[in-house]
């Protein structure tokens, strides 16, 4: 019987671990799972994800547990003859596993947490429904017990596909001085100093004044905050220096800077672990050698996150509102299977252009605000483009000119607002007239805001400018090497897997190629029926009778069930009215279902034309989704008046999701032949954070999590979305409970109870993508996040726990591949790019962990030149020439996958097939996505979210904005440690993919 068996609990960083007991390995006849005896499993140290028995037994017994003393359970920290049952079949030696797997699906339902519950207790060949033991409650398990978890080591390499070679944009770094030891020294400066751009301006004079004296001639690698690294020790362990600065028109400066010995940065740990001989990746060591790597460049250009930028590489130019482009490059060293690797990227930024901001508000607006009022709308507008925005005022000579970070826009007008100056109630117009002579010109409009509400600065915009802001001796003393040719890599490119659609179309099968495929002679696999739907135009210039018509057939002739008159006629809008027409259009087909006997009771969808002018759409998800229980779909004014037949059918492939569809499947997922997917009872997860855009410092970030529905097709998924702290990245309701623990929820739990639901199953694995997670948050990752879904699973039975595969997928970062030969039709396609499937696991991979990069999708058509740029002495930089562009989107960027927990025992080649595979399932277009779906959906699901957020000062439908002083407004984004959670989604329209 195959099985597994075990001795103890899944241990966390002791002696727990899968397996134990007696026998070895997963295997047919040295054990069972628990269910015919046994006492096999996968030998760790004692411990063992299963059920204790004595060899030869039947039953179950122990659990799947934490870190306890070998023996221990998952959960109940009790010996393992004492551990609790798991519900089971009795079974003789002829059963089959999988009957035995549809027999404990069965059987495992949710439990009453506030009742007492019971199980069974191990006992060979007994009936599960007989046995009647207490389970005990699982041991309160802190997140922090998770602390001791160890990313997975990489399981072997990939070998399917076919290989070919492709360059990428790292460069071997090499360490010549074997017996070089760094320094590091922390800096601090008095009087304190927030500007890196200033901080370094007084090292620099440091080391310029000091070097051949103090210094003893030793070159500084300064990180613009405070450390400095040093390639030898200086000749002092602490000392203080006095650095004066003085610019044109203003009193000099002096700095006192104390430099103190922290530590010895030891290079023999970091190439221990590059040779897979030291487990922990020596952060240390790499910071030290990023911060000498980016001396030179920090020195000379503007510094942006790890990007640089400057004008003269690659020039700057307009993009409209006030902003301009900026092009740069982006470096990071990091740890690779080939040494270390220098990693560097074209990269390009916007900036505020200098001008003076009455000039940049107008053109942002796109109206004289000098002779036009702002409107409400503007007024939102205007502090959400200028916050955090550096400015200098103009008002007085330049030696006294300050500068100022804008923190917000008063409500008022500078002439009226007031406040009290030399013991009289003052007008900002009046200050500025006596104070400093000066007259304002455009008294109606608000002033610019600095500084905290306690001490405030109030700015008239006339008077503010935005504030403009744009060697190989360091290398070779620090013994650094680059290579400057790209790093040449075996790739291999996995076969796309058959598509299936309905087999009343001409086409059923579809090979897809170069990742893409469409919709010709093809019907939906499964077309959604619509009995009640309605449509509504809110544009002046769309055909709305014709599209909807259009639409309608279309979504016909692809197999879907419509309907041909809408249960309420199409309705012209526009008056602007738009919350009321969505209200009355709810309330109309309620009438309307009164006199039905037949179909569902509601309305099921929604076509709405948007209004010429944007600006509406989220206001009207918000309302259908959360307040009337209304899937809709939206349509842009201008595509509608250009409707062709792909657009149709693109809007027929969103809409057939919606209302419960599917619109293709993969072949082998109804064969049952994707590895690790389809022979067990496997749901799959996405998750994703979304936060505000940069410059808002105090909107809430949207989680979402999304969840497959069905098996073994993997084609319908649920979303749970939830509002958490600003920029907070970790998930905080994946689960939760009441402080008595007798009420759990989270997104995790409800979304395992909707696929027991939608399928009749509970999965026996998780396969959960994670987008948008930094390498420095896997720790937290590890820590709370898989903690979280552990004690989901748990919630619904105490012995529920499903194994899983946790799988970071990283879309942002700067790991570019590229043929060798961009003519070369075996690997690359008529444009130029690699082939779709394109996998690479060696070389610029993780030294020991278990991680790879996807190239999934087709790549736009483009040409790439590699120039060396002169103006970075050391770095190999590859810039885009704008002349050879032939579509500037770009070359196609791989998706990078790091799994940080399986228990699964997954392959490489498993994981990579099925992620491929996955990429196919996105049900919105004929291609292969650059994500894999999951996640893809999550991150669509996440922005959804965002649409269900009240904006800021407090705006309705009319447009008008709430009053109150400006210094007494208080709005849910400025109230610190506040997240306002988002209103509920309607029930029916959670239970479809209404985010698509």
């Amino acid at each position: 019987m195959s099985g597994r068996g075990g001795g103890g609990g899944r241990g966390l960083g002791g002696d727990g671990g899968r397996g134990g007991g007696g026998g070895s390995g997963r295997g047919q006849g040295r054990g069972g799972r628990g269910y015919d005896g046994g006492g096999g499993g996968r030998v760790c140290r004692g411990g063992g994800r299963g059920w204790v028995v004595p060899p030869g037994g039947g039953g179950d017994g122990g659990g799947r547990g934490w870190a306890v003393p070998p023996g221990g359970g998952r959960g109940w920290a009790v010996p393992p003859t004492n551990a609790p049952s798991r519900p089971h079949a009795a079974a003789g030696p002829s059963s089959s596993s999988s009957a035995i797997s549809r027999e404990f699906e069965k059987k495992l339902t949710v439990v009453d947490h506030s009742a007492s519950t019971s199980s069974a207790s191990g006992s060979g060949g007994g009936d599960a429904e007989a046995m009647q033991v207490p389970v005990p409650v699982p041991v309160k398990v802190p997140p922090s017990s998770t602390k001791h978890l160890k990313v997975p080591k990489r399981p072997g390499y990939g070998t399917g596909g076919n290989k070919i070679m492709v360059r990428a944009n790292h460069f071997v770094v090499r360490l010549v001085n074997n017996d070089l030891m760094l320094h590091h020294y922390d800096v601090a400066i008095s009087p304190e100093v927030r500007s890196k751009k200033v901080t370094r301006v007084i090292m620099k004079k440091l080391q310029d004044a000091h070097k051949a004296s103090n210094l003893g001639n030793r070159m500084l690698a300064y990180d613009g905050n405070k450390s400095v690294y040093t390639a030898n020790e200086l000749p002092f362990q602490s000392k203080d220096f006095v650095v004066k600065l003085s610019n044109p028109g203003e009193r000099e400066r002096e700095f006192k800077v104390t430099i103190k010995f922290a530590a010895k940065v030891d290079l023999y740990r970091l190439q221990q672990f590059l040779r897979s001989k030291q487990l922990d990746v020596p952060q240390e060591t790499i910071q030290a050698l990023d911060v000498v790597l980016r001396e030179k460049p920090s020195t000379n250009y503007t510094v942006v996150g790890r990007s640089f930028f400057n004008p003269s590489l690659g020039g700057r130019g307009p993009l409209g509102d006030g902003m301009e482009y900026c092009k740069g490059f982006y470096q990071s060293i990091r740890p690779t299977q080939m040494g270390l690797s220098l990693n560097i990227d074209v990269s390009a930024t916007s900036f505020y252009e200098p001008t003076p901001v009455i000039d940049f508000v107008s053109n942002y607006l796109r109206k004289d605000i000098t002779t036009r009022q702002m409107s409400n709308l503007d007024w939102i507008k205007v502090k959400k483009v200028l916050r955090n925005v550096r400015v200098k005022v103009t008002h007085v000579e330049a030696a006294r000119q300050r500068e100022y970070k804008i923190s917000g826009i008063t409500t008022e007008s500078t002439s009226q607002l007031s406040f009290v100056f030399d013991g009289t109630d003052t007008t900002i117009v009046e200050y500025f007239r006596q104070k400093y002579n000066y007259v304002l010109q455009y008294p109606l409009l608000p002033a610019l805001k600095s500084g905290n509400d306690a001490r405030p600065n109030y700015l008239p915009m006339e008077i503010v400018r935005e504030q403009e802001y744009n060697d190989d001796t360091l290398l070779k003393e620090f013994g650094v090497q680059i290579n400057p040719a790209l790093t040449s890599i075996e790739a291999r490119v996995l076969p796309p897997p058959m598509i299936m659609y309905h087999e009343t179309g001409q086409e059923t099968l579809v090979n897809p190629n170069v990742g893409q495929w469409n919709m010709i002679n093809k019907r939906m696999i499964t077309g959604g029926r619509v009995d009640h739907w309605a449509c509504v135009s809110f544009s002046r210039t769309a055909n709305a009778n014709k599209f909807f018509r259009d639409l309608i057939e279309m979504c016909t002739s692809k197999g879907m069930v419509f309907r041909s008159e809408p249960l309420i006629p199409n309705q012209v809008i526009t008056n602007g009215q738009i919350e009321k027409a969505l209200i009355d259009i709810h309330n109309k087909s309620i009438e309307e279902f009164k006199n039905s006997k037949t179909g569902p009771k509601q309305l099921q969808l929604l076509l709405i034309i948007l209004p010429d002018m944007k600006g509406s759409y989220d206001m009207i998800k918000r309302i259908c989704e959360t307040e009337l229980g209304i899937v809709s779909q939206c349509c842009q004014p201008d595509k509608v008046a250009r409707a062709n037949k792909s657009l149709l059918e693109n809007l027929a492939l969103k809409i057939n999701m919606k209302v419960g569809g599917r619109n293709s499947v993969l072949q082998q997922a109804i064969q049952r032949k994707i590895p690790f997917l389809t022979d067990r009872v496997t749901i799959v997860f996405g998750a994703d954070v979304t936060h505000p855009q940069p410059g808002d410092d105090s909107a809430s970030s949207i989680a979402a999590v999304v969840a497959s529905m069905d098996w073994p097709e993997v084609t319908k998924y649920q979303t749970r979305v939830s509002a958490q702290h600003h920029r907070q990245e970790i998930i905080q309701d994946l689960y939760k409970e009441t402080q008595n623990g007798q009420v759990k929820g989270g997104m995790i739990r409800e979304l395992l109870i909707a696929f027991n639901r939608s399928t009749g199953l509970w999965p026996e694995s998780i396969i959960f993508f994670r987008d948008g997670v930094s390498e420095g948050q896997f720790n937290d990752v590890l820590r709370f996040e898989i903690d979280a879904i552990w004690k989901a699973c748990q919630s619904i039975r105490p012995d529920y726990l499903p194994r899983m595969t946790f799988i970071i997928v990283q879309k942002r970062h700067h790991t570019r591949l590229l043929p060798m030969n961009h003519k070369d039709r075996r690997s690359t396609d008529k444009s130029g790019n690699i082939i779709p499937g394109t996998v690479v696991d060696t070389q610029i991979c993780h030294p020991t962990e278990f991680d790879f990069y996807l190239c999934s999708h087709a790549g736009l058509q483009v040409l790439i030149k590699f120039l060396i740029n002169p103006n970075i002495i050391s770095f190999l930089i590859y810039l885009v020439d704008i002349n050879t562009i032939q579509c500037h989107q770009g070359t196609s960027r791989p998706a990078h996958y790091h799994v940080l927990f399986d228990d699964n025992g997954i392959t490489a080649d498993q994981l990579q097939t099925l992620t491929n595979n996955l990429c196919y399932t996105y049900g919105r277009c004929t291609k292969a996505v650059s994500l894999v779906t999951p996640a893809y959906y999550a991150h669509l699901a996440a922005f959804r979210a965002r649409c269900y957020q009240p904006q800021e000062g407090g705006y309705s439908d009319s447009g008008s904005r709430s009053g109150g002083s400006d210094r007494n407004r208080a709005t849910r984004s400025e109230t610190v440690g506040e997240v306002r959670q988002l209103p509920a989604i309607k029930e029916n329209v959670k239970e479809v993919m209404f985010f698509c």
